[in-house]
């Protein structure tokens, strides 16, 4: 397994865009938009535009919802 900020993150605490991005191996841009187009859930955290967070059951649903092996993300969900 790759290691990457994913992995180095607290088990249950919620995960970056760049480490769902790692995760899903796609590039940010792609989970920017499904999270703003709803497909994956988030919360912002932060004063002002803050920073986007994606909990890890959010991640779990759209990758089961997709067909993607949870074990295929090489992150603890």
């Amino acid at each position: 397994m790759q290691e990457n900020s994913t992995l180095r993150s607290p088990l249950g605490s919620p995960l970056k865009v760049k480490d769902v991005a790692v995760a899903l191996g796609v590039d940010t841009s792609t989970v920017y938009v499904a999270v703003r187009t709803g497909l994956l859930g988030s919360f912002r955290v932060g004063a002002g535009r803050g920073t986007i967070r994606i909990p890890r059951s959010a991640l779990k649903t759209y990758a089961d919802e997709r067909g993607i092996p949870a074990d295929a993300l090489g992150v603890e969900l």
